[in-house]
């Protein structure tokens, strides 16, 4: 059975920082290809945030969070952290993890096999 599960979402001020994990299982026969952060507010669709190579170097952003959230992976680990610093209410959602068996910086949701069941995030002014 492979799982995403996703923690490190809370309540935090403008301007600060919080940092979000995505631990995957159940995939130990091979690697996924890409992964990646989405986030959807209430409303809204499923928006891309972040994606990485499974192998870490490659990674890309959505404009709205460049220069302010930083993408990793730790495979011994098996886990993908999202770095969220300067954060702003806008960024208030829920977010979550997927993974993909296929390879390139993928940003749309179709593109993605699994996900996780994702983690609030609210950023108050």
């Amino acid at each position: 059975q492979v799982q995403l599960v996703e923690s490190g979402g809370g309540l935090v001020q403008a301007g600060g920082s919080l940092r979000l994990s995505c631990a995957a299982s159940g995939r130990t026969y091979s690697p996924y290809a890409t992964m990646g952060w989405f986030r959807q507010a209430p409303g809204k669709e499923r928006e891309f945030v972040a994606v990485i190579s499974w192998n870490g170097g490659r990674t890309d952003y959505a404009d709205s969070v460049k220069g302010r959230f930083t993408i990793s992976i730790d495979n011994n680990k098996n886990t993908m952290y999202l770095q969220m610093n300067s954060l702003k209410p806008g960024d208030t959602a829920v977010y979550y993890c997927a993974a993909s068996l296929s390879y390139g910086l993928l940003k749309g949701p179709s593109e993605y096999d699994y996900w996780g069941q994702g983690t609030p995030v609210t950023v108050s002014s």
